[in-house]
């Protein structure tokens, strides 16, 4: 009951106060989960806790840079975030408890959605619009291909998994648009799967990969308007080199068949900024939308709003200003325990 308590005065603080930064398109601050992956733990039957630790795979996602940049992950990985949250005797760093939210769930039965905590959501945010003035609201979701991280131990292929995860996820993104919600699908999974699985492969290697992950979130989104759905993609959050990630020219191809009108796009990032100009030769296809991240969540530099005004005018030149909205790299916080700036900051970005 405090529990439920807090995350509804959450849920009604968070939102009163993007409308205050000039935010016109809100969401929930996604209070209501332990992380943007696993919070499906709760809402998918099959879904166990496990003491298991993730594959060597999984937690390898780092290694090509960690090679060449060691010293630095060192240091990184001891620290990470934890220093922005307050400093209490319960928390442990960040370090020692990352990989934990990732290994304390296993598919070890047949899927099944069970509706209950999404409806408890959805009550709070809806309480937490009454009466205030905006333009729309989303709520964010897990993409097939990134829950996929989550290891399974039941079905019989990747496919198996993939679509049985797409089966029940298409009730959640459901019942959000039919809330009058507009759903936005998380998958940063699908991109980072290229440093980690691919580099010593082929791109065709890669993107044959992907396709797969890119069919079983359209089956997710059957039965849902395009225009009601936006999909994000990021190369990962953390504040590294990132110089492993791969070019969007490469993926954007593929991840506009996505049956979503908004493409949120990372685009303040340094190592991804001068990627708006692909919007020369790569044509967006009439009725979509592109959101690009105007400022970034891996930097506590506060964007000056010129600056800010020059990325969207890149954009607008490109597409149209009909077909851009400013939006932000990724989320500032990918779990409890794992705000990449500090909170103030977060705020300060969002008002610029």
């Amino acid at each position: 009951a405090q529990f439920d308590a807090a995350v509804r005065q959450g849920v009604s603080e968070v939102v009163q106060r993007q409308i205050q930064a000039g935010i016109d398109i809100v969401d929930d601050g996604e209070y209501g989960k332990l992380n943007w992956i696993t919070y499906l733990g709760e809402r998918l039957k099959g879904l166990d806790k496990t003491d298991l630790h993730t594959s060597v795979e999984d937690g390898a996602r780092f290694w090509p840079e960690q090679e060449r940049f060691g010293e630095f992950y060192q240091a990184y990985l001891r620290h990470e975030t934890t220093d922005w949250l307050p400093d209490t005797p319960a928390l442990k760093r960040y370090s020692d408890i990352q990989m934990t939210d990732y290994q304390n769930v296993v598919c070890a039965g047949e899927l099944e959605y069970q509706s209950a905590p999404l409806q408890r959501d959805i009550r709070n945010l809806k309480d937490a619009l009454a009466g205030k003035p905006y333009v729309e609201a989303f709520m964010p979701v897990v993409a097939p291909g990134s829950i996929e991280i989550v290891r399974n131990q039941y079905y019989t292929s990747e496919q198996d998994y993939l679509f049985a995860l797409a089966r029940e996820l298409n009730k959640e993104y459901r019942q959000i648009v039919e809330a009058g919600f507009i759903l936005q699908v998380d998958d940063a999974v699908v991109p980072a799967a290229y440093y980690y699985r691919f580099l010593d492969q082929p791109l065709s290697a890669y993107l044959a990969w992907a396709e797969l992950r890119i069919e079983a979130l359209n089956r997710a989104l059957t039965g849902i308007a395009p225009e009601r759905v936006r999909y994000h993609v990021c190369f990962g959050s953390q504040n590294m080199p990132h110089t492993t990630d791969p070019n969007l020219r490469d993926l954007m191809p593929l991840l506009l068949k996505v049956k979503a009108q908004g493409f949120s796009i990372e685009a303040s990032n340094p190592r991804h900024e001068h990627e708006w100009r692909i919007w020369r030769d790569i044509k967006l296809p009439a009725g979509k939308v592109l959101i690009p991240g105007l400022i970034s969540h891996s930097t506590n530099v506060v964007e000056h709003p010129e600056l800010i005004a020059e990325r969207i005018a890149n954009f607008a030149g490109l597409v149209g200003r009909e077909n851009v909205i400013a939006g932000t790299d990724c989320g500032f916080s990918q779990g409890w325990n794992s705000p990449r700036v500090h909170w103030q900051v977060q705020w300060a970005k969002l008002e610029a």
